[in-house]
């Protein structure tokens, strides 16, 4: 009865504040504003929460405002891959405005602990950034509140001699924009707020995510994309000392902020972290019992993993804060309790904003003390560790090693690169490919957090991944250094301004015989793909051989031939070069086919067909992995493909297409017919790259061969067992995301390109595949030993044991390539992209014995 009158309570406010539409219901009381600072209405026509702000609406707003105001200025920070601008408004009083290199130079100063800090007269920083995630909107449309109250009110102009305030209208604007036309497009003028309407149930990928369907909230360590470094820019260069982070959650939920739960902090944040941001919860508390909000904290979300928007300010001195609003997902939503409209979702967010304002305001010393104190500890820290810088590098391939400098070096961390030839704990590494990274520099913590190894927790939940050591990712090898090799190597600083990768070049005269190009190197199939796009015959050597000058070249090298390009030597040669210095990778002219090892004819050479790829999409495909390999694809190697999506499978669509990808997903919907025509299309000599579920989809189909490992229920012997522990036992058994070892065939056309068999693999997931009763199918298996770092189950490690991460299925003139895992994990996981190139420009030519 208490339910049903609380829901009829909050369905007649949630109502009324739809009707309430304009700035008097977001607005606090008592304030007075500059009538000289434009509304949102008098901009955009409308009144904030009566339409989705679209963000071309939002930019203009944001201009707007700082073309009124004294206290504003604006500036563009970057821009998308839509080409949408990424925005910043800085607020504070115009004193600041015109001191604002100072400002941060002294903010820059306490980083260091032995500087002189005025800490009583200095502006406490907040920065405020909304809606990552596109379809999560209350975040962006409260940014319209905020930054005409924090522009116009009267009654602030002398708090903003204390507190800078950075406003980022829109963390992703494409997916915004995406979100926002689709909720307007469905909108009716007459509302009812059934769920099952189309305005609730967008289209596949939806507005979460970015153009390639990344996740921008987990890109933060990482960087992959342009929105990110634009962004993570913006804070090393500002040192925030709160940051905001504006989400939001399912529609039948009330409001969350943080902290999370205690016990899944990481254990590199200070424990003085979550008493201030406790303390700052208090005022989120108090300002949102003043308006009648249901709220809660410190239950479900965690502070772990450090690439997220509430978490990477927190190994950094700052204090980062999540706000969760439970979502209308559109303008008004039937939810458990009552009708929630898209006003009262816009009004919590703007309310947990003046909170954090007031907290900012009245806690500036205390925050600029904290963040003095935090480096002061990291210097204490690194001084005591034994750990005194990080060596990583390739022997063969400098592109995996640059692309992890650069990484790192957007995160204001010091990169050194070796300029000559070392060897440490018996590992080599080679000059102009290896990179160190001294640990006694501000961003320790950052640093540790990037290259340790971690199998023990506190806790056994992770609200994301638990392991994400970066020279694993790369495939990299390193070494932590217990002395300080700067003093004993020949190293230079690397310039984040200069920082490139070196072109590549042909190496030898025109007129070769043949020219060869090593698999080695990250950016081969790119070039490959431009090979044959020019018309070259392009070969790949299955056996080693070696050249009179003493040149050796492994399985996988590319063998380059005329063709059809229509070249002379020199033009070939011209051509080459030009191919050789876009993708960054060296080619080899040779003189003579009488090579050691193989001859330039043999036949353990296979000429390629060049890659005609449809990647699946739509349907219950996951967005997720699709846009992974769409942005590997499109973005790193330069190939054309075909989006095509799943309801297309049928007739002849496939044969324009030589490889087809199928990412991790439920194809529930893909019935008989398009089986039989997958079925047909891959005996006819089409290669099948498949991922997770979708193998599970093909087995069902007796399209291939793949079977998955059964773990046994655990035995309880205990007759009763805590009802509270329930969720907590069963969340213990997720895999999140965790990083394992597998040993790969260095023979097999998929381990073409690498060097040594030990390799670091990813996954986020339960679904454990069986090797291949063949043994010549299972070119990568876990070892006995898989975990290298992060969380897994004891009864998942079991599973994974021996087991297969990549298996081969033949069928006809076809192939098969099934992954376990995700070998393109959120763009940052370069040491196993190779594998799955592999397959896409291999697959045909692997033996079908081998897949039977």
């Amino acid at each position: 009865m208490k339910k049903a009158v609380l829901s009829l309570i909050l369905s007649v406010f949630a109502l009324f504040s739809y009707a309430q539409v304009d700035l008097s219901y977001y607005l606090p009381k008592g304030y007075t504003y500059d009538s000289s600072i434009p509304t949102p209405k008098e901009v955009l026509g409308y009144e904030v929460g009566e339409w989705h702000v679209s963000h071309d609406q939002l930019v203009m707003y944001m201009k707007a405002v700082a073309e009124a105001s004294d206290r504003v200025t604006f500036e563009e920070t970057g821009r998308t891959y839509e080409k949408r601008p990424q925005v910043l408004l800085t607020i504070t009083s115009p004193s600041n405005l015109g001191r604002i290199d100072q400002i941060k130079a002294d903010r820059a100063k306490l980083r260091d602990p032995g500087a002189s800090v005025d800490i009583e007269n200095m502006p406490v920083v907040m920065f405020m950034g909304y809606s990552v995630h596109g379809n999560e909107p209350s975040g962006a449309n409260a940014s319209l509140v905020a930054a005409y109250h924090f522009a116009a009110a009267n009654e602030i102009e002398a708090d903003l001699e204390q507190i800078v305030l950075l406003l980022d209208p829109a963390i992703n604007p494409d997916g915004l924009n995406r979100f926002a036309s689709w909720v307007n497009s469905h909108k009716s003028y007459n509302l009812n707020g059934d769920p099952n309407g189309r305005e609730y149930n967008e289209a596949w990928p939806r507005g979460r995510t970015n153009h390639y369907w990344f996740d921008l909230n987990r890109d933060w360590l990482p960087v992959q994309h342009p929105e990110s470094r634009n962004r993570v820019r913006v804070f090393q260069d500002w040192l925030p000392n709160v940051h905001l982070d504006f989400h939001e959650m399912g529609s039948n939920s009330t409001f969350f902020f943080q902290p999370g739960v205690p016990a899944r902090m990481h254990p590199l944040t200070p424990e003085k972290n979550f008493e201030l941001t406790k303390k700052i919860g208090e005022y989120h508390a108090k300002a949102l019992d003043q308006i009648g909000s249901l709220y809660y904290n410190q239950e479900n979300y965690d502070d772990f993993y450090y690439g997220k928007g509430s978490t990477y300010p927190d190994v950094q001195g700052s204090i980062g804060i999540l706000f969760e609003q439970a979502s209308s997902r559109g303008h008004l939503q039937e939810t458990d309790y009552g009708m929630l409209s898209f006003p009262f979702t816009i009004r919590n967010q703007f309310t947990a904003n003046l909170s954090s304002y007031q907290a900012a305001k009245e806690m500036r010393t205390e925050l600029n003390q904290w963040m003095k104190d935090f480096y002061s500890d990291v210097k204490s820290e690194s001084d005591a560790d034994v750990n005194k810088a990080y060596i990583f590098g390739s022997q063969e391939d400098d592109a995996k090693s640059f692309h992890l400098a650069d990484l790192i070096i957007q995160h204001d961390i010091e990169v050194y690169s070796l300029k000559e030839d070392v060897t440490l704990n018996g590992q080599e590494f080679k000059k102009e490919n290896a990179y160190i990274v001294p640990a006694n520099q501000p961003q320790y913590r950052l640093i540790k957090a990037m290259f340790e190894t971690r199998t023990s927790f506190q806790d056994s939940l992770f609200y994301d991944i638990s392991a994400w050591t970066y020279p694993m990712a790369f495939n990299l090898d390193y070494v932590a250094l217990n002395s300080r090799i700067l003093n004993l190597a020949n190293v230079e600083k690397v310039d984040k301004n200069t920082l490139s990768l070196a072109p590549g070049k042909v190496i030898g005269a025109p007129g070769a015989y043949q020219y060869a190009m090593k698999w080695n190197d990250y950016y081969a199939p790119k070039a490959a793909n431009k090979l044959m796009n020019a018309g070259f015959l392009v070969r790949v050597a299955h056996a080693e051989f070696g050249t009179d000058d003493g040149q050796s070249f492994g399985r996988g090298t590319i063998l380059i031939g005329p063709g059809k390009s229509g070249l002379d030597e020199n033009a070939m040669y011209q051509k080459l070069n030009e191919i050789a210095s876009e993708s960054h990778v060296n080619i080899h002219a040779i003189t003579s086919g009488y090579t050691t090892g193989i001859n330039m004819g043999s036949t353990f050479t296979d000429p390629l067909d060049k890659p005609e790829i449809a990647l699946l999409v739509e349907g219950g495909v996951d967005s997720y992995e699709a846009g992974e390999i769409w942005h590997l694809l499109d973005q790193r190697m330069e190939m054309a493909i075909t989006l095509l999506p799943v309801d297309q499978i049928g007739g002849n669509t496939l044969d324009r297409y030589n490889v087809v990808l199928m990412p991790d997903g439920r194809y529930y919907n893909l019935g008989k017919s398009a089986a039989s025509s997958l079925r047909e299309w891959i005996s006819e000599g089409g290669t099948l790259v498949a991922k997770g579920g979708a193998l599970r989809f093909l087995n069902q189909h007796e399209i291939g061969s793949f079977s998955f490992k059964s773990l046994p229920e655990t035995e309880d012997e205990e007759i009763q067992k805590s009802y509270a522990d329930y969720s907590n036992a069963n969340g213990a058994k997720v895999t999140g995301g965790a990083i394992f070892n597998a040993n790969l065939d260095l023979t097999h056309p998929i381990g073409y390109g690498y060097t040594k068999s030990e390799i670091h693999t990813f996954r986020n997931d339960n679904l454990f595949l069986e090797p291949s009763e063949n043994p010549y199918a299972n070119p990568l298996v876990y070892t006995e030993n898989p975990l290298a770092s992060g969380y897994v189950h004891p009864t998942n490690l079991e599973g994974l044991k021996n087991g297969a991460v990549i298996r081969i299925s033949s069928l006809g003139r076809g192939r098969i390539v099934g992954f376990a895992d995700n070998m393109n994990f959120r763009a940052f996981w370069f040491g196993t992209n190779k594998l799955y190139l592999n397959a896409i420009f291999f697959g045909q030519t692997i033996n079908s014995g081998t897949g039977r």
